[in-house]
């Protein structure tokens, strides 16, 4: 649904580039900086900015909802679905349950990969003292299998395009497994990166979701913009924009 311009100022105000919103749900293109949902730094979350912004424009007096369908890792970008009820809350829920959700995340990485197209299937053990999962190729005690595809795009003198696509949601799972071929996310130190970014981001980014509206049940397809104020993103997506 097109917003007014009203609307965008008001959303902005609060710090969100909102990319689709109607009576039950919320699409934002998610900054790098931003929480998806609160944690231990006590920093202000997407949540609570969603909040003040509803609270602002429906002028309410109460406790605003939000609903978290998803989460995105803080220095990832790109596509996030939140919703005003629960009712549309649980039926994403199933949704992503079910696989039926397709997302696609374009990743910048400083290796190029050994193929031009592959399945990476690898055995995950999540470590939470050190907020870090690491991949094997053998089933671990206490591991998950997890699985990506990933195709390549593009090329410059010193990184290159991947687009991603998941057939499972582990924690970290496309910076460890990308990581674990040699190909780590531009600005990912903790996975291998040869330095970080200066903002603390790194190089991944949701580009595309595709579900079906929990109400209305027409199916929503969406695409957020990379980075305006990062080159080497910019680059990428007119790359990929004379492809196509």
């Amino acid at each position: 649904m097109k917003m007014s311009n009203i609307d965008q100022e008001l959303a902005q105000k609060h710090g969100l580039n909102v990319l689709f919103e109607d009576n039950h749900i919320l699409v934002l293109n998610k900054q790098s900086s931003d929480i998806s949902q609160g944690d231990i730094t006590g920093d202000k979350s997407l949540p609570e900015k969603i909040m003040g912004y509803w609270k602002e424009k429906y002028q309410k007096p109460g406790k605003v909802y939000c609903g978290v369908v998803h989460r995105l890792d803080r220095p990832t970008s790109g596509v996030i679905i939140y919703t005003k009820t629960s009712k549309a809350l649980e039926r994403l829920f199933v949704q992503f349950k079910a696989k039926t959700i397709k997302k696609t995340y374009w990743a910048v990485i400083e290796g190029k990969p050994p193929k031009e197209k592959d399945t990476l299937v690898h055995f995950m053990i999540r470590k939470e003292k050190i907020n870090k999962s690491f991949a094997n190729d053998i089933e671990l005690k206490g591991s998950k299998k997890a699985i990506l595809h990933y195709q390549y795009q593009a090329g410059s003198n010193n990184y290159h395009l991947l687009s991603v696509n998941l057939e499972t949601g582990r924690h970290h799972q496309i910076r460890s497994q990308l990581s674990t071929i040699g190909c780590h996310i531009k600005g990912d130190v903790k996975y291998g990166a040869r330095r970080s970014n200066e903002d603390l981001s790194i190089h991944l980014h949701a580009r595309t979701i595709e579900f079906e509206h929990p109400v209305t049940k027409e199916v929503i397809a969406i695409t957020a913009p990379v980075p305006k104020e990062d080159n080497l993103w910019q680059f990428f997506e007119k790359e990929m924009e004379k492809k196509s």
